[in-house]
């Protein structure tokens, strides 16, 4: 059984720091882009961060400067850093990965359970 835990969340005030982390555990053959999305109330979900098996990465223009991803593929963890936070940034964040379970080798997208990030005024 495959998993992505998430943890880092919690309440900040507008210029603080936070740094989430994600990590993927069970029987996982191979892990391929990692990603952190997020969803504000009322909005659609959308891409914060991602960053492949090798290192590149990709940000949504809105965090682009304020936001670093990185990932530790010894661990199959993900991390983004969030700086200079802003109330908008307010949001459940989601951890991705595509990836591939031994029992079946087979890529497909797995989720996290959401961390909660809000940010005061």
């Amino acid at each position: 059984q495959v998993q992505l835990v998430e943890s880092g969340g919690g309440l900040v005030q507008a210029g603080g720091s936070l740094r989430l982390s994600c990590a993927a555990s069970g029987s996982i053959f191979s892990i391929n882009a990692m990603g952190w999305y997020r969803q504000a109330p009322g909005k659609q979900r959308e891409l914060v961060a991602a960053i492949t098996s090798g290192g590149s990465t990709n940000y949504a223009d809105s965090v682009k400067g304020r936001f670093t991803i990185s990932r530790d593929n010894a661990k199959n963890t993900v991390y983004l850093q969030m700086n200079s936070l802003k109330p908008e940034d307010t949001a459940v964040y989601y951890c991705n990965a595509d990836l591939a379970p031994v029992d079946s080798y087979y890529f497909s997208d797995y989720w996290g359970q959401g961390t909660q990030v809000t940010v005061s005024s």
